[in-house]
């Protein structure tokens, strides 16, 4: 008799990973969880031997080689974690892709804290209307120097990470600081 494999528990904390990534970028601006806290399911779940990462936490760097993934400067990675975000000049660095591979832009990770700050209203695909959404954590001008890389299809995936909640803001998406 066959039997179907059982995924191990890491694979099933991937699983439940990539799934809260995936709705996260659906419905952008809604919280959704992950499997554990922070960015570690997120490393896990992500990146193997084919990526190239920046990080400006040094805490994050044995997981991410780990991982097996390589190290990166910030212009050439498809994966940025930023940790907790100190200054928003970095943001005119990520890779951005082009018009023939705007898929070739970063996914951005962030720790910031949801549901307190400052509130930016959310419109564009996945949208209903619009949605309002409260960070805490970002430095001045981040929305700004967001702005002025975006030339969709061009541009970055946003992901904030707080705890065990993820919010995707993808490139598609609008953001109005209000």
């Amino acid at each position: 008799m066959l039997a179907a494999p059982e995924p191990s528990p890491s694979e099933t904390r991937d699983n439940v990973t990539f799934n809260a990534l995936l709705w996260a970028l659906s419905r952008p601006g809604l919280p959704q969880d992950l499997a554990m806290p922070g960015e570690v399911s997120i490393i896990s779940a992500l990146l193997d031997r084919e990526c190239l990462v920046y990080t400006a936490d040094p805490l994050l760097m044995p997981e991410i080689l780990r991982a097996g993934a390589e190290l990166s400067s910030i212009e050439n990675a498809g994966h940025v974690f930023f940790g907790a975000m100190k200054a928003s000049d970095p943001i005119a660095d990520i890779a951005i892709g082009s018009d023939y591979y705007p898929d070739d832009g970063a996914t951005v990770i962030i720790r910031a804290n949801i549901g307190s700050g400052s509130v930016v209203k959310l419109t564009g695909p996945g949208v209903d209307g619009a949605v309002t959404l409260e960070l805490n954590g970002l430095p001045d001008g981040f929305w700004k120097a967001r702005d002025a890389r975006q030339r969709y299809p061009q541009g970055f995936d946003l992901f904030f990470v707080d705890g065990a909640c993820v919010v995707g803001i993808p490139r598609s998406t609008n953001v109005e600081e209000t």
